[in-house]
């Protein structure tokens, strides 16, 4: 089996950590920062949005945005991240990781200036004005895992292939942080120069006109780290599996990798054509031999993806509990607009710094040591374990004194989420699948993943409402109250843990051997056509 991998591919498994590594993690790794800042900045005015667009005159808070509205902005992106993932997933094995990689950053750059912008002044079209635009970020931001995901793959070794892709992936925390940091900034800048009183002192005074540009500064600042990384990634070359396996062009392949590795590479074209010669009869996503022997392993990353998901964006529904309760953020009347930007961002960068950035490196340390398995079995494990005690003596948490700990257990259960499924659901589906179908996988596991954040973000703010109708947030019916959403999460975490077994082991192994391509010229000859 050794004996049928190609040279060019066999030189990028052995070859030792070297300054291309860094730079594909970096150029990579940009494209995650921005997606990060660009899906959860929105969070970060959603509120001040409220003040200036839904202000209600002679009403004892400020305004906020309808639950429609706010469903509306706060989701949209996410719905166009997994319409991006699919189809850029597809475009991907298509015609190639680098073609595809430029064309998602551009329509990044352009969505995030255009989301600052509005057409109209009321607040129905600048309200739709953003989820259009949103909507199409989202569609860039959904085609950058899976191509970042690939690309990072199929340019690491085997040894540290792990850490290399768990890097990029673990640069979101750093566009998170980014976001918190930026709009304490930004808003400390404005409150300095335009002062106001707060909501119960003047309503109106507490939003000032110039407070509008703030919003529109921290959204449209996504574009800045992603246009910087366009030069770089369009010269970089396409990954050597696509070119060699997929594009067939043992030549090319030899010729990009004898330049990234500085070592003479031979251009095997005999080898690339019998590895491929039984193309007509390689089997596609929707055929048989896929189901027998990849259709589980898609089961297994899709349902984790799925499951965590839903756990992982349910967080928002508690994040402003939790910040009320700890003082981090006080009532929205006794502030004026701009200094709530600044609490939240505040906020924002002290969980970032707290539990998420250390979570991602803590994979980025051990992926390569432990596994992916294990790393995934424990993450999974502690999230069930800490969902039950935040759940079952939730009554206990919600008394003045015991706060802190329900924000300690609460903590720790995120950042067994970046130090678990949240980094290896990222890094598995890059690494088992064929390269004619990796960028698919790829997409496909992840849309899975958004349509779990979906469900989380929004089936949870309804499901977590009050059972009594009467203490329900204006505009909500009655839920099942927040304890029994907690219960139900852990059992989504337990599931996820369930479903992990069907994921492979793929630490120390190359791509090949994961994905069954140097065996598939032997199987395939034995195989009787369809």
């Amino acid at each position: 089996m050794a004996g049928q991998q190609l040279q060019v591919l066999n030189a990028l498994d052995v070859a030792k950590t070297q300054w291309y590594h860094f730079t594909a993690i970096i150029i990579a790794g940009m494209g995650f920062f921005t997606d990060a800042y660009d899906l959860f900045c929105i969070s970060l005015v959603t509120k001040l949005l409220g003040r200036i667009y839904y202000h209600v005159d002679g009403a004892a808070k400020p305004g906020s945005l309808p639950p429609n509205v706010s469903a509306a902005v706060n989701g949209v992106a996410l719905c166009g991240t997994l319409a991006g993932q699919l189809f850029f997933g597809w475009l991907g094995d298509k015609l190639g990781r680098k073609k595809v990689y430029g064309l998602t950053l551009m329509l990044m750059v352009i969505c995030s200036i255009a989301s600052g912008l509005s057409f109209g002044h009321n607040s129905k079209s600048v309200m739709a004005t953003l989820c259009f635009f949103r909507f199409w970020l989202g569609f860039g931001i959904g085609g950058d895992y899976p191509l970042s995901a690939t690309i990072m793959s199929e340019y690491a070794n085997k040894k540290t292939r792990g850490a290399f892709i768990a890097a990029v992936f673990a640069m979101q925390g750093f566009g998170i942080l980014f976001g918190g940091v930026f709009a304490i900034i930004v808003s400390t800048a404005f409150k300095t120069r335009y002062d106001a009183p707060a909501y119960e002192v003047d309503p109106i005074g507490s939003t000032v006109p110039q407070a509008d540009y703030v919003w529109r500064i921290i959204l449209m600042v996504g574009a800045i780290p992603a246009g910087l990384t366009y030069y770089w990634r369009m010269k970089m070359p396409e990954t050597a599996r696509y070119t060699a396996l997929v594009a067939k062009n043992a030549k090319q392949a030899a010729s990009d990798m004898s330049k990234v590795l500085q070592v003479d590479i031979e251009a095997e074209q005999s080898k690339v054509e019998q590895l491929t010669k039984s193309e007509a009869g390689a089997f596609g996503l929707f055929t048989k031999q896929f189901f027998q022997r990849h259709g589980l392993h898609l089961l297994g990353t899709t349902s984790t993806w799925f499951l965590l998901d839903i756990a992982f964006y349910s967080q928002n529904l508690f994040q402003k509990d939790i910040f009320s309760a700890i003082g981090w953020i006080p009532a929205a009347k006794t502030m004026n607009a701009l200094e709530e930007v600044f609490r939240i961002g505040r906020a924002q960068t002290l969980i970032a710094l707290c539990s998420t950035v250390p979570g991602y490196w803590f994979t980025v340390a051990f992926i390569d040591r432990m596994g992916r398995f294990a790393i995934q079995l424990m993450g999974f494990a502690f999230m069930t374990v800490f969902m039950f005690a935040l759940a079952i003596p939730y009554n206990h948490w919600t008394h003045k004194e015991n706060r802190i700990g329900f924000v300690v257990i609460y903590s720790l259960t995120f950042f067994f989420a970046n130090f678990g499924p949240n980094a290896t659901t990222f890094v598995v589906p890059a690494e088992i699948f064929p390269a004619r179908l990796r960028s698919t996988c790829h997409g496909i596991s992840a849309a899975a993943g958004k349509l779990g954040a979906i469900v989380g973000a929004f089936g949870f703010l309804y499901l977590a409402q009050n059972q009594d109708k009467t203490k329900a947030d204006a505009g909500y019916p009655a839920g099942i109250g927040v304890r029994n959403s907690l219960i139900l999460l852990g059992v989504i975490n337990l599931l996820g843990l369930l479903f992990t077994f069907l994921v492979p082991e793929s630490k120390g192994k190359s791509l090949e051997e994961m994905s069954g391509e140097n065996e598939e010229v032997a199987v395939e000859e034995l195989e009787p056509r369809s």
